[in-house]
């Protein structure tokens, strides 16, 4: 566990890095910063990122702790994580390169609907994480881990994908690139993968999650998945 100090320039070092990186691989592609829709994005994402941070730097450092830890210990998994980094690249790319070359134009109503269906997703998330302390970014179980049964964990089992998924299926509206959905239509599929992977790890290894599948039937979707 780092002191709060340490922690502090982890997650913003991880911050910084993060917005150039997105930045780089979209107004490249576009070859404009003029690119309007991809500051739209940068704001509905890195805003809230930085005042969730913030709120777990204050509240819970802990928690943040295990949401800056990014190192997957299934082998599955880390294959998982590579081919999700490829396509959400390969989206980010092709969105700026639709800007560029105007190859789809996406309605000004459906850029600011998804905007606001992406920032849905997030507070979600957040809500998500704030129910369960043990919500961390790679596959694990962890020291004392227990059950979450309640909130959105009483309705679907995973609802932080739920979340991830709700957020990137409108990113590339957002970005105004109906060419980008293509890419990122990959994402359900790919949590699908994940989470089979993950509650092999979690019925081997935590108490009780067996029988809590049986009482939520639903993965990410109510009634659906």
């Amino acid at each position: 566990m780092y002191t709060k100090k340490q922690l502090l320039g982890k997650a913003l070092s991880r911050f910084i890095l993060g917005l150039i990186f997105i930045s780089a691989i979209l107004f490249i592609p576009a070859g404009s910063i003029e690119y309007w829709n991809a500051w739209l994005f940068i704001g509905i994402l890195f805003i809230p990122i930085l005042f969730v941070g913030i709120y777990l730097i204050i509240r819970d450092p802990e928690l943040l702790d295990k949401r800056l830890n990014s190192q997957e210990k299934e082998n599955k998994q880390k294959k998982m994580v590579l081919f999700t980094t490829i396509t959400f690249l390969a989206g980010f790319i092709l969105s700026g390169l639709d800007y560029r070359f105007g190859w789809s134009s996406v309605p000004l109503f459906l850029v600011v609907l998804s905007a606001i269906m992406v920032l849905i997703g997030y507070i979600m998330f957040f809500m998500v994480i704030r129910q369960n302390r043990y919500a961390s970014r790679v596959v694990e179980v962890q020291e004392k881990q227990k059950v979450i049964d309640t909130g959105f964990y009483g309705v679907v089992r995973h609802p932080m994908y739920s979340a991830a998924i709700l957020m990137f299926l409108f990113t590339p509206l957002v970005l105004g690139s109906f060419i980008a959905l293509i890419p990122f239509l990959i994402f359900p599929f790919q949590m699908n993968i994940r989470i089979k992977n993950e509650e092999q790890v979690l019925e081997e290894g935590l108490d009780g999650y067996v029988e809590y599948k049986k009482r939520v039937k639903y993965k990410v979707i109510p009634f659906i998945w």
